[in-house]
């Protein structure tokens, strides 16, 4: 009796075992809950590519559903912060399933790059639709979209005409009038790196410091905080990109759309070096196992479609040369945009994480 009962324990034991690694193999979720599923075609079944991306938006959703349309090739999705899909990637190495990473940033894609966890892609769609400064020198990673960092003020007590330059922010007029986020953030320190790269490290400095010394409060809170922040008088200017002013102004909520609507857009530099951009942006992992159907995603996303999807639905403005701008964008006009190639971003982001410590900027 004893005997029979061990053998039945031990062929439990066997069953529950096999069920455990079954769930192992088919539940790979980036945010550990399992919900997002990655696979690779190595056995040759369905046609897949895995993204790790930090963009959250329904507009991507859709863009990933018109490519498996096209295409027949399934886009499995892991979304997560940048630096955290970074790290995930170097601690992956070779047994990574990702062959793609998407960040809202140049700094974060030179960082991947230098990290060695990309690798180049001979494209000559992907060169002809996204301009030279916009892209990796060494075609690592590609410019998808692109946010100008700009000044947004309160229509009720700044005309546009007392507005300049980056560097008039620094101006003792603007004292206790100017709300942006924190250091932390890689929106400010590319910025910042841009500034580097235009016209030295002493001028950055200096910049960081007047902006500090006109805040109207600590720095807390995302780009759309600080529009907020505007719109109750808590200052009067905001550093902020445009997409999220776009945002603001489409929003379903009426009090978010009635705090846009107080707002106006401003291009710094207009008669100097011109407007910081930066982009999102995608590199091809040196690890991928889905290299063809990679490729052949970037390609898709850079093209004429996908990039006037981004560009009417997610209010940024479009790579590729041959698509125009929402209407709504190109209500707030042309502008100049600063002439660097956006790798100096990430080339001199430590040097403005520096600055910003020295001049307690939070």
């Amino acid at each position: 009796m004893k005997g029979k009962l061990s053998k039945i324990l031990i062929s439990l034991l066997f069953v529950i075992s096999l069920a455990a690694l079954a769930g192992c193999a088919s539940s790979v979720g980036g945010d550990g809950t399992g919900s997002n599923k990655q696979q690779s075609n190595a056995g040759g079944g369905e046609q897949v590519v895995n993204l790790y991306t930090d963009r959250h938006y329904d507009t991507d959703e859709e863009l990933y559903k018109a490519f498996t349309a096209e295409t027949g090739v399934k886009v499995n999705v892991v979304k997560g912060k940048s630096d955290e899909l970074i790290e995930r990637l170097k601690r992956e190495g070779k047994d990574t399933e990702a062959d793609l990473l998407i960040t809202a940033d140049a700094g974060r894609l030179y960082r991947a790059k230098e990290e060695g966890l990309l690798q180049a892609v001979d494209s000559a769609t992907l060169k002809n639709s996204i301009p030279e400064n916009l892209r990796d020198p060494d075609n690592q990673w590609f410019g998808l979209t692109v946010r100008a960092r700009v000044i947004v003020y309160s229509k009720d007590r700044v005309k546009p005409s007392e507005l300049s330059t980056y560097e008039d922010l620094t101006n003792p007029k603007w004292k206790g009038k100017i709300l942006v986020r924190s250091s932390s953030n890689i929106y400010n320190q590319s910025l910042l790196a841009s500034f580097i790269a235009i016209k030295g490290e002493e001028w950055a400095k200096n910049w960081a410091k007047g902006i500090v010394a006109n805040m109207a409060r600590e720095p807390e809170g995302n780009d759309t905080d600080q529009a907020i922040a505007v719109a109750a008088g808590q200052g009067d200017l905001a550093i902020m990109n445009t997409y999220y002013f776009g945002r603001l102004l489409n929003s379903s909520d009426p009090e978010q759309k009635k705090i846009g609507e107080s707002l106006g857009v401003f291009f710094p530099d207009q008669d100097g070096a011109g407007t910081h951009i930066n982009v999102s942006g995608i590199g091809l992992t040196k690890e991928s196992k889905n290299k063809e159907n990679a490729i052949k995603f970037m390609e898709f996303l850079a093209s004429e479609k996908a990039q006037k999807q981004f560009a009417e639905s997610n209010f940024e403005y479009p790579v590729n040369p041959n698509v125009e701008p929402a209407e709504l964008l190109k209500s707030w006009g042309e502008f100049k945009t600063q002439n660097i190639n956006l790798s100096k971003l990430g080339e001199l982001n430590s040097q403005a994480v520096k600055i910003f410590d020295e001049v307690g900027w939070k």
